[in-house]
């Protein structure tokens, strides 16, 4: 299976509570929420698309238990992304989750990027990753994402955590697709492409 990220950030990187004000206060944070405003049907069509090429779900601890505190609860089959969720396997990363009892939910405790390397030769299409910044961050120093999907929304936030922090692995990305929408979301389709090259303009003689 391709391992594949999509990520909400708002211009200025920020990638924290995007989906309601309480989803994620850490640190003081009040902004929750920014994505609503912008979710109009060419994102739902956009965000559709994709769960529909999952084949499973990796996930950070907390972005799982959002997720499984919401989505078991919407039980109509034909939704385009709870009936994925709920029916397909669900890897959770994590050192303190001992159970997880969303059905078809599996905790990785152990050696996650070996864990993951795993999964990925498993046959399939997507082994998906929504969210979970802090697990993109620890996979993409063992270069295992093979493609990312950041999805820019149109505010500043000014605080609030980020996807790509200080100490983040050094890592060239290759342009494959954009696409906008009509509430301003600008998609970039990434895939990896190693480590970045450097090079100078010099100094005109």
């Amino acid at each position: 299976m391709r391992l594949t990220t999509t990520m909400f950030l708002s211009l200025d990187g920020v990638v924290q509570g995007p989906g309601a004000p309480d989803e994620d206060p850490r640190g003081g944070f009040t902004q929750g929420g920014w994505v609503f405003p912008h979710a109009d049907e060419d994102f739902g069509e956009l965000v559709a698309g994709w769960f529909a090429a999952a084949d499973a779900f990796l996930l950070g601890r907390r972005t799982y238990e959002i997720f499984a505190g919401y989505w078991p609860r919407v039980t109509d089959p034909a939704d385009p992304i709870a009936g994925r969720l709920n029916a397909l396997p669900k890897y959770v990363a994590s050192h303190t989750l001992r159970e997880a009892e969303w059905a078809g939910s599996t905790v990785l405790s152990g050696d996650l990027a070996a864990e993951v390397a795993a999964l990925r030769q498993r046959p399939g299409g997507e082994l998906q990753i929504h969210g979970s910044s802090e697990l993109v961050r620890s996979l993409m120093a063992h270069d295992l994402i093979d493609e990312y999907r950041l999805l820019f929304f149109p505010v500043v936030l000014g605080n609030g955590r980020r996807l790509f922090t200080e100490g983040s692995t050094p890592t060239a990305l290759r342009l494959t697709g954009t696409a906008t929408t009509a509430s301003g979301v600008v998609l970039h389709t990434y895939e990896a492409a190693g480590r970045p090259t450097y090079g100078s303009f010099g100094s005109p003689e």
